[in-house]
């Protein structure tokens, strides 16, 4: 695929992702992937997502940067939500927090394969402490 054709499949599964349409993944992701160096299944990362969605009812994936590659795609995602207990290990309990995401993908034969990401805890932390 060309940048552009990276751009808009990576818009596909995001969108994908806000429609909660996990049983769709596999248009996106290969059966197998590597996720922070941890080799998984399809399974396992919809059930990753699907955690999530239960964690955060309100989750969305606002696409703030995106930039695509022949066969890679990072991206900055950003998150304004309220998790509804512990998220991460943080207690939130309800508290309406914004945090980002910097994630970068690696594609092969068309689908996501690897996954590296990268989550601002930090940012949590400060504005569940204030």
């Amino acid at each position: 695929m060309n940048a552009e054709e990276v751009r808009a499949f990576y818009r596909r599964y995001i969108d994908c992702l806000n429609r909660r349409q996990l049983n769709e993944l596999d248009q996106f992701v290969n059966p197998t992937l590597t996720y922070n160096s941890d080799f998984i299944s399809l399974y396992d990362y919809q059930e990753m997502l699907s955690q999530n969605f239960s964690d955060i009812p309100d989750l969305y994936f606002a696409v703030d940067w995106l930039i695509p590659a022949e066969d890679q795609v990072a991206s900055r995602l950003i998150f304004d939500c309220t998790p509804a207990g512990e998220f991460m290990g943080i207690a939130i309990s309800g508290k309406k927090v914004i945090f980002t995401e910097h994630v970068f993908y690696g594609l092969q034969d068309g689908k996501i394969g690897q996954v590296w990401s990268l989550i601002d805890k930090d940012a949590i932390r400060k504005q569940v402490s204030d």
